[in-house]
């Protein structure tokens, strides 16, 4: 999975609880026309035939921009929409068994603040992890928090590109990226914003400017 591993670089645009299909599907439109390397299809509280008709509606646009759609908890929705891959939380299905059933597509962990979680992702087939909440989170407003220097930490552990998740906005991302984030993952940052399209090309553009940066980054290839 190295080729794949390797693309996984960037805004990382996690959407919103939008029940109208119709408008999520603008929205992430408008995150991929800003910048957007990753989409995260992320409804938890959705029907299941609500989730199933938004994940396919996006899997389309996803596909069609060439940006991997990754859906938030579920293999199984992942396989049935036809996204790229799924995203795991402490709660959800084995990154193993996400890997038997989605043996070509992009499997990611939550780490949350426990980089020690990165390798046990790896050794089962993860492609990437998160760690977070990095900063305060309107999202998830409980959410432990997690110290940056963790960043680093959890891609030493697992040699896995790592997404910066909780919190980051276009004035925070920065922080995220110098500490070593390949990705930052980003909700109302972006999707809450008057233009949309502007705000994710705010945050995707920081990541042009570290390119020749003093971090070793790596240089954004294709999107899976």
């Amino acid at each position: 999975m190295a080729s794949e591993r390797a693309g996984l670089r960037g805004l990382y645009a996690v959407t919103p609880g939008i029940a109208d299909t119709a408008r999520l599907a603008a929205a992430v439109e408008a995150v991929i026309a800003g910048g957007a390397a990753l989409v995260q299809y992320r409804a938890k509280d959705a029907s299941p035939a609500l989730a199933l008709e938004q994940a396919r509606a996006l899997a389309a646009i996803c596909r069609a921009r060439s940006v991997p759609l990754i859906v938030n908890d579920s293999p199984e929705l992942a396989l049935a929409a036809g996204a790229d891959g799924v995203h795991l939380g402490r709660d959800d299905a084995d990154a193993r068994a996400a890997r038997r059933l989605l043996p070509r597509g992009i499997v990611g962990v939550s780490c949350y603040a426990e980089p020690e979680r990165a390798r046990a992702a790896a050794d089962a087939g993860a492609d990437y992890v998160a760690i977070g909440s990095v900063f305060p989170s309107s999202t998830k407003p409980g959410a432990v928090a997690a110290p940056l220097e963790l960043i680093a930490r959890a891609r030493d552990l697992s040699g896995l590109p790592v997404a910066a998740i909780g919190g980051i906005t276009a004035a925070n991302a920065g922080r995220a990226i110098a500490a070593g984030a390949d990705m930052v993952a980003v909700i109302s940052a972006v999707f809450d914003a008057a233009d949309v399209r502007a705000a994710a090309a705010a945050v995707a553009q920081l990541f042009e400017s570290t390119r020749t940066g003093t971090r070793d980054a790596r240089a954004q290839p294709r999107p899976i």
